[in-house]
């Protein structure tokens, strides 16, 4: 699913009656409906400004306003009802822009595209309230880690992606990203073994059985492992 590139990166403002900010995107949807004589009607159109209540279609048809449609994402196969709110005009004349709601709210349906431009608004707020200090040190160093490792797998999949598209070696790059997991691992693992120095992880933490099983299968993999190294 790809971004459109003319749009601004900022949000699209909310309008008057709208709960939350739009974002430019180019989601393309499959959309049906009935028309009021009962004949069913498909047609392909592209979603451009969208959040997770609805958002703003790009299509020749003219589905009647209060009526219920599917809309169908192309890129993930996943459906949802929305119902039509209002018909504009569009800059081209033979496209109308389809203002729609959905009737379950949504942060998935509209695609990675537009959860990655929320992510980003959410982190530029986030920015403004941390440099206004008050934050726990510990916390403030897990975001930051955190942060770190989305940056470099970020980094190392559109490296993938590009050479992919070149046609060219990617076992380098993929190395990459299993790198990243295990410091990212080793990192988690010191962490945990001082919140456990501190009892702040103890036998009643929720998911804890859950992680020991899972440390425990993990030693057992890297305990064969570097015997297999040692034997050789």
């Amino acid at each position: 699913m790809l971004t459109d590139k003319s749009a601004e990166k900022l949000p699209v403002p909310k309008g008057k009656n709208r709960r939350s900010d739009r974002y430019p995107v180019v989601v393309p949807v499959k959309v049906k409906w009935l028309e009021p004589r009962g004949a069913g009607v498909i047609e392909f159109a592209e979603a451009k400004e969208v959040n997770q209540h609805g958002g703003l279609l790009d299509m020749r048809g003219r589905p009647a306003i209060g009526s219920v449609i599917e809309l169908t994402n192309l890129a993930s196969t996943k459906t949802a009802s929305a119902q039509v709110v209002s018909l504009r005009p569009s800059k081209k004349s033979e496209v109308l822009r389809v203002a729609v709601e959905l009737l379950t709210p949504s942060e998935t349906f509209w695609g990675p595209t537009f959860r990655l431009k929320m992510a980003i608004d959410s982190l530029l707020k986030l920015e403004e309230a941390i440099r206004s200090g008050g934050m726990d040190p510990r916390v403030l160093r897990e975001f930051r880690d955190a942060v770190d490792h989305v940056r470099k797998t970020a980094w190392a999949l559109q490296e993938l992606q590009e050479r992919q598209i070149q046609q060219r070696d990617t076992a380098t790059v993929r190395s990459l990203l299993t790198e990243e997991r295990v410091r990212r691992a080793t990192q988690l693992s010191n962490a945990l073994a001082s919140d456990l120095d501190s009892r702040e992880v103890t036998d009643g933490t929720i998911g804890a059985a859950d992680l020991f099983r899972a440390i425990e299968g993990l030693y057992l993999r890297f305990v064969s492992l570097f015997k297999i190294r040692e034997s050789r």
